[in-house]
């Protein structure tokens, strides 16, 4: 995308050097317009159940096609957490079954839910060991167990930036019979997803960080081959087969991701949300995930030069980068990038820097000449 159309599409850039798509993206005008035009045609009583109906199935297509799934596979939840939960709450846990998870690396929404269960006597946690701060597949395949039933990983660290291989990953639940769970909210917008392929049963992802949507909105995935293993924690009139008679109770579970959605839904977030979605599918994810690639390298490369501390490793550097000088204090760094009219932010004591296809090498350049007039001062 030329940069004009990115200051069309992206305001925020006249003004701000935005790169914390790792925190909250910036949606951009077309995603806000939609949920205002949703507004206002609905102030009018212009939208029939038809209407309703329309917005969100074009929004679970375009979810669908981002990572490789069927529409009937995606449900829409509130935010990961909320996905996640489902998951978690509603899966057919039986006597001794073990859940693997990383818990030194994950995001507290990827540990609470599976913690409860262990507290509860539902179901048992086992640690994966990750002394070197990865999640790597060898001490992934040490940890499981015979009544292993599920493993839980981030698609990549929030923290590091770590990419997981989720290829590798799914392959070894699938040679053990373990089922497959992903926090997929920081690469889903920015790196290739194909569930499918990677054996993924379940991703959960939510639209305002990567995917350029708007907070309170996201989707959830769970595989049609075991979508039945899930009840859904909370029902309600949309979760039935019976669902548009209203009149007539008649209780028959969706045997599609449908159940998990149990009333009326967010159709103007939805309405936006759908449109950023439309944006990266027609941009396409390996472009973005080549345009991040290079504006990373150019500023890794940059900070180096510096003296900088930059992460993660070549090898696993893909969408985020970390970095750290230690004639700097970190915090005060934070401060003074933010100023500057530069949107990071920090995590573990270090800069994280995470771009998206909108952002330029100028950018880049803005912000290690930040950095390097803040050492010489």
């Amino acid at each position: 995308m030329s940069n004009s159309k990115s200051l069309v599409e992206f305001p925020i850039s006249k003004e701000y050097v935005c790169l914390n798509h790792a925190g909250v993206g910036p949606p951009s005008p077309s995603c806000v317009e939609a949920a205002q035009k949703f507004f206002g045609d609905h102030s009018r009583g212009m939208h029939s159940f038809e209407d309703l109906e329309l917005i969100a199935d074009n929004c679970r297509s375009r979810f669908a096609e981002l990572i490789g799934s069927d529409q009937g596979e995606v449900a829409f939840v509130r935010n990961t957490s909320h996905g996640l939960s489902i998951v978690a709450a509603g899966l057919n846990w039986e006597e001794d079954d073990r859940i693997m998870v990383a818990t030194s690396l994950e995001y507290p929404s990827n540990v609470y839910p599976w913690l409860d269960l262990e507290k509860r006597g539902i179901a048992k946690l086992d640690i994966v060991d990750t002394p070197d701060g990865i999640l790597d597949k060898k001490s992934v395949e040490a940890t499981i167990q015979g009544k292993t039933k599920l493993l839980t990983v981030s698609s990549a660290n929030y923290a590091t930036g770590d990419v997981a291989d989720l290829q590798a990953l799914g392959d070894l639940c699938k040679d053990h019979g373990i089922l497959f769970c992903v926090d997929g909210i920081q690469t889903v917008g920015v790196l290739p997803t194909d569930v499918k392929r990677m054996g993924i049963h379940f991703l959960s992802a939510d639209s305002h960080k990567w995917m350029l949507g708007i907070m309170g909105i996201g989707c959830l995935y769970v595989d049609s081959t075991i979508v039945e293993q899930v009840h859904p924690p909370l029902l309600g009139w949309r979760s039935t087969t019976n669902r548009w008679d209203f009149d007539v109770p008649f209780f028959e579970l969706l045997k599609d991701s449908g159940r998990f959605e149990e009333g009326s839904l967010p159709y103007p977030l939805i309405a936006g949300f759908s449109q950023s979605l439309q944006m990266i599918n027609e941009i396409g994810i390996t472009k973005i995930e080549s345009k991040v690639s290079e504006l990373l390298e150019l500023l890794a490369q940059n900070l180096s030069k510096l003296g900088c501390t930059v992460g993660p490793d070549p090898s696993i550097r893909k969408h985020i980068l970390t970095f750290k000088h230690d004639s700097l204090d970190t915090e005060w760094l934070l401060e003074k990038l933010t100023e500057s009219k530069i949107i990071v932010s920090m995590r573990r004591g270090r800069i994280r820097v995470s771009p998206h296809f909108y952002n330029t090498e100028s950018d880049m350049l803005t912000l290690f000449e930040r950095v390097r007039s803040l050492l010489a001062d």
